[in-house]
């Protein structure tokens, strides 16, 4: 396994791999919270099945985690490596003349996405976590004996027009970041051959479909409550 890790193609199939996996999930997280749009008690019920099943809380929750970590660890494992073979910094070649702006910024919107993605643990996944842990429980009941307000919450954290336009520009370049990592991850996978273009449309779509729900979502309650 170290031997694998430690070769370019080993890295990069893993990149990929854990790229796909957190592509997924974008859209499970995306179908849930589009919920919110019609229906409060809908979202409300999605969301506590989601956070109070054994199978998402002890199975998957972790798995997420660690690939969250992993991508970004990886993605700056390979920039550094990329970086270090060529000699010099894509800020100082002119590598304009050859790639696009989104495949010489990775690191840079992987970096923004990250602090985002802390801001958004902050805002939801810590609170959820003090509720169930330290001043309810797993069944996600509080001390009166409501489960958690989903809803109520989302809505009271889309208040603060800062915090909207921050998830705003962080989906924007997670768009950006998508356009140029959805392709990359096939070709990473050698399945690219004859499908190119195929999947460069499929990659569009989804980078461009999946953040702007996620910022319809955010603008919506901003300005409907």
């Amino acid at each position: 396994m170290g031997g694998f890790f430690n070769s370019s193609i080993g890295r990069k199939v893993a990149m990929a791999l854990s790229a796909f996996f957190l592509m997924f999930f974008l859209i499970i997280h995306l179908t849930v919270n589009l919920t919110s749009l019609f229906s409060e008690d809908v979202f409300n019920e999605f969301s506590h099945f989601m956070g109070t099943n054994p199978l998402v809380q002890i199975g998957l929750q972790p798995v997420l985690i660690f690939g969250v970590v992993f991508h970004f660890v990886m993605g700056f494992v390979l920039e550094y490596r990329n970086r270090r073979a060529i000699g010099v910094s894509y800020a100082k070649n002119k590598g304009g003349e050859n790639s696009t702006w989104m495949s010489r910024n990775m690191l840079l919107s992987g970096a923004v996405i990250l602090a985002f993605l802390v801001l958004h643990f902050i805002d939801f996944w810590i609170p959820e976590m003090n509720v169930k842990y330290l001043q309810g429980d797993m069944s996600g009941l509080l001390a009166d004996g409501e489960s958690y307000r989903y809803y109520e919450e989302l809505v009271h954290k889309f208040e603060n027009p800062m915090r909207v336009g921050a998830y705003v520009l962080a989906f924007i370049l997670l768009a950006l970041h998508l356009l140029h990592g959805f392709t990359s991850a096939f070709q990473s996978m050698g399945v690219t051959a004859g499908r190119k273009k195929i999947l460069k449309n499929l990659g569009t779509i989804y980078s461009v479909v999946i953040p702007l729900g996620f910022i319809i979502i955010a603008l919506f309650h901003h300005f409907n409550h």
